[in-house]
Parts: structure tokens; sequence; C-alpha cells
């Protein structure tokens, strides 16, 4: 993406809107912590402060990525939209097991290894339409911090030394387990580390990990080593923005034990410590199991939008409440895909009629009196758009209902511009095409679905998706659309009508205007397609749609 119209793009998208439409809503949330939602208030009015925990950068990132980056995304734009100024930190997990094993079964330099995927992390976030964000920390840029929160944590006696390794004594921090409410016993350490019989309590977790041969290590008080997966988050979200914060955010699979052994960190370290909301996005499931690398049912975000564009891939993703499990289906990929279609052509249309009508549009200053179905359709769009998203960001429900009443006004209106009309009664139209097409945008806007690009050029990567996935080339198409043309004039409609289902089972529909035959995606009737796995990767079970 060209990064002046990324930042036009994203200037759009943090235009705080008036006072006056949000001061009947209070933006809730539901906070992890107390299992419910509750009114947002920020610590420092006008300031808000957001950590979310980012990847663990040895490999493309997957559909589960996707989500948590969108989600936060959305999060983010939504508050700049209420004209709060942002703080965003989301870090790399750059220094790990799992990047070790990686770089060593590649022969690289484990650093430069992850640095590589952080690098393509970013570039599937923009593609994805998600902000720049204030801080992106990496574990191995801040050795220090880490160093001298687990030295402020032995301090406090809640951590101890064993062999170079150091760990977090979890019997000392009394209330362990109150964001997740797992018991002691069921902390693993994440799963990433064996049980280790050195520690006190087989809950207790890795602050420091002493060096091993072949590994990268950092000096320090107790040998040289590495730190452990969890105080990254805890010294680097206290680094970027100090130990008191409003919002932290990841995953559900992070709450327990990763954000219970931060809270533990954090407090030792600082005792008055404290996130005013802990949220967390739901899983992205592949026939209804959840998808993971480990199990090898994911699919990575390149691998769909090699197929499907971004757009339409991000519009899956929010076409779900963020909390709510969201199950990986080819129909609603396809359905997405011709959502946007749906959205970016009555757009077009629209703009391409208002350009051509500029002319008859006065400058006069004044305000633009337009009809009552546009005056009533921007006020049940405004508002719904409001209440949804000042409920937790219900962006599934906003894509619907008023957003789709409004696309069609529009089409409507296009159709009486094409019929004569008094002069007054045609300005009016324009008008409300023009005022409906504002309010309309600033949805997408905060949504992060205003493309980058000219709705011609987007409607254009749409249909070459489509081709791909039909596997034609509109040249293909083009042939095809003729030779039905004359099977038509001979007057064979059964057999005109068989070649356009022929392409359609393809996800192309013909569509006839006039004596013209044009084409453009649509939702294939068999689902014959499917996203090839890369080598290496097992192949998932065909998902059952949702």
């Amino acid at each position: 993406m060209d990064p002046s119209k990324q930042e036009t793009n994203q200037k759009k998208a943090s235009k705080p809107m008036a006072k006056k439409e949000t001061q009947e809503f209070q933006f809730v949330v539901y906070n992890t912590m107390t299992q419910q939602k509750e009114v947002f208030k920020p610590k420092i009015p006008g300031k808000v402060r957001m950590y979310v925990c980012g990847v663990t950068a040895y490999d493309f990132s997957h559909l589960g990525h996707a989500r948590a980056a969108v989600s936060f995304d959305v999060l983010y734009r939504y508050l700049k939209h209420l004209g709060y100024e942002v703080t965003y930190v989301r870090n790399f997990t750059d220094v790990d097991d799992k990047i070790i094993r990686r770089a060593n079964e590649t022969g690289e330099d484990p650093i430069s290894l992850s640095d590589r995927y952080c690098k393509e992390y970013n570039i599937d976030m923009s593609d994805l339409q998600c902000l720049s964000l204030t801080h992106e920390p990496r574990v191995s840029d801040h050795m220090e911090q880490i160093k001298d929160m687990i030295t402020q944590i032995i301090n406090k006696d809640f951590g101890y030394v064993v062999d170079g390794d150091v760990f977090f004594a979890v019997d000392k921090f009394p209330n362990y387990g109150k964001l997740s409410g797992q018991k002691l016993e069921n902390n693993r350490a994440g799963e990433r580390v064996a049980v280790d019989s050195r520690k006190r309590n087989p809950s207790d977790f890795a602050l420091w990990k002493a060096a091993k041969p072949g590994e990268p290590s950092w000096d320090s008080p107790w040998g040289p080593g590495r730190p452990g997966w969890h105080i990254e988050c805890s010294a680097m979200s206290a680094h970027y923005l100090s130990f008191k914060f409003d919002i932290h955010g990841g995953g559900l699979d992070l709450i327990f034990p990763h954000h219970e052994n931060e809270i533990a960190q954090s407090c030792a370290a600082c005792e008055e410590s404290d996130v005013s909301y802990w949220m967390h996005n739901g899983h992205v499931t592949n026939n209804n199991e959840k998808m993971s690398k480990s199990l090898g049912n994911f699919f990575t975000i390149r691998q769909i939008t090699e197929r499907y564009h971004p757009l339409a891939l991000r519009y899956f993703l929010i076409n779900a409440h963020y909390r709510s499990p969201l199950n990986y289906s080819v129909v609603q990929l396809e359905g997405a895909s011709d959502a946007v279609f749906y959205i970016y052509q009555t757009l077009k249309d629209c703009q391409d009629a208002l350009l051509q009508l500029q002319e008859e549009m006065p400058n006069d200053g004044k305000p633009a009196r337009i009809s009552p179905d546009a005056k009533e359709c921007i006020s049940k769009l405004r508002n719904e758009f409001q209440v949804k998203m000042s409920d937790d960001l219900s962006t599934s429900l906003i894509l619907t209902g008023a957003f789709l009443e409004a696309l069609k006004l529009v089409n409507n209106l296009l159709t009486m511009l094409k019929k004569k009309q008094q002069k007054q009664q045609r300005l009016l139209v324009i008008k409300s095409l023009k005022e409906i097409e504002n309010e309309v945008t600033k949805v997408l806007d905060v949504l992060g679905l205003q493309p980058p690009w000219s709705y011609n050029e987007v409607l254009l990567q749409l249909k070459e998706k489509a081709l791909t996935r039909a596997g034609l080339v509109e040249d293909d198409v083009i042939r095809l659309i003729n030779e039905r043309a004359e099977v038509r004039r001979n007057k064979d409609f059964l057999k005109s009508d068989q070649m356009r289902a022929h392409l359609q089972a393809k996800g192309i529909a013909l569509m006839d205007v006039g004596t013209e035959t044009i084409w453009r995606p649509c939702v294939p009737v068999q689902q014959d397609s499917e996203i090839v796995p890369s080598e290496g990767q097992k192949v998932p079970p065909k998902p059952e749609s949702a």
C-alpha cells in the first residue's frame, strides 16, 4: 500500500465525531476481570493507554492472529473516532523456544529469522487495513527493562534464583488466579516449558532462563540467559504505559496463564500496578476446533488473501462479535467477498453520478436540503452505528439493518436520476445522495473498510480474486460471454441458461444489460474450491458452513 494513501486513510479514520453525536451514548466494554460490561472511563480524561499481546514471530501469521489484530484495530479506531488520544502498544516476541527451534531447522540466526517474520506480519496488517501503532516493541530490544523488573521482583521476595534460572513464587501472591479463576495446580507455564523439579511450587513460572549451548543469551545478575515468556509483556507495558493503564488485550487463550502471570509479576514489582479493563477476543475455529499451528488446522493470512481480497477477509472477521467464536467457512468468505463488492459497486456508482452532476450542485454555502427519506435514513444509520458500537463494539450488527437500507436507498436514488425530473426535485436527489454517501463512508472508516484505493480499483481487485478462485482469466469469461451471445441469437435459451449456470457455479455471475452482457463476482452455487495448504502443513477437514 502507498504509505501516503495509508496515512490519508488513517487521518480519516481518526477524525473525531462531533461531541453532540456522542454525548447521549456511553461506551461500555466487557471486562474479563469482572466478567461484566462496564462503562469505559480512562484513567486520564481524554487519553487512552492500551497494550495488546502480539505474535511470536517465527512463521507467517494465521487467521487467529488476524482476528486479534482486527478486533483491537476496530477498538483503536473507535476510540480515536470518539476523540480520545490513544497510545497503542503491541509487542513482538522475538526471543522464544519456538523461534530457536525454527532457526535451528533453517540454519538462521534466531533474531534475524524473527525479524523477517515481524516484517511479514506488518505487511499482512497493512493489507488488512490495520492502522499503524504507537509502539511495536520487541523483546530483544528491551532486555534492560526486563532485567530491572526481575530484580524488583526478587528484591520484594516474590522471585528466587536456582542455578542461573529465576522463578516467580506464586505462593507469595495471594490474589493469583483472580483474572481467570484458575487454581495454582493448573499452571503449567503456558505449556511452553517442562515441569522443573527445582521449583518450590510446580506452579512457579520462569522469569529468567539460564543460557543453553547454541541459544541466544544476554548477561544478567543471575548469569547469561534469556527472559521467560510472561515477563516481557509486564516489562514493556510498564515501560511504555506505566504500571497503571486502561486496556490490556489479547486472545482468550492468553487469559491463563499468560495474563494471570502478568498481573502477578506487575503487582509484585509495583504494588500500585493496575489495568482498568482486560479485553479478550474469541478464537477462530476450523470445524469447531480452535485453529492453531500446534494442531496443524490453520490457514495463514497469506493463503487466504491469495484467493480473497483482504477487505473481504476483514469484513468476515468483523461480521461476528469480537468475543464470540468465529468458525472458518469458505461459504462465509464467499459471502463476505460478495458483500464488499456490493458496497463498493454502490459507492462507485454514486461517486460517478455525483461527479457527472457536480455542476448542477450550487456552491452557496447553505446547508444541503435533502429528502425526508434520506434524512430518516441518515438518522437511523447514525443512531444504529452509535448504539451498536458503544455496546462493546457490536460490529456484527452494524453491517446489516440501517447500513444496508442506506445502500438500497442510494441505488433507488440513482435510478431516479435516470428519469426526467424538475430541477428542484433533481437537486434534492443529488444532495440526498451526497449526504448518504458521507454517512456510509464514516461508518466504513471506523470499521476499517474504507479502501485506500479508488472504488474502481478495489472492484477490479475483487474481480481478479474471483477469477483466481474460479481458475479462469478474464479472456476466458469474455470468450464464454461471446459464445453465449451467439447461442442466444440462435434462440437456444436452454443452452444459454446452462452456460450462465456453469459460470455461476464458479462464482461468476453474468448480467444482461440491454444488448450487453457484463459479469461480476458472486457466491458460487457449488463450493468446489479450497485453499491449498502450504508444504508440510496438514490438510484441515472441510469446515462446516456457519
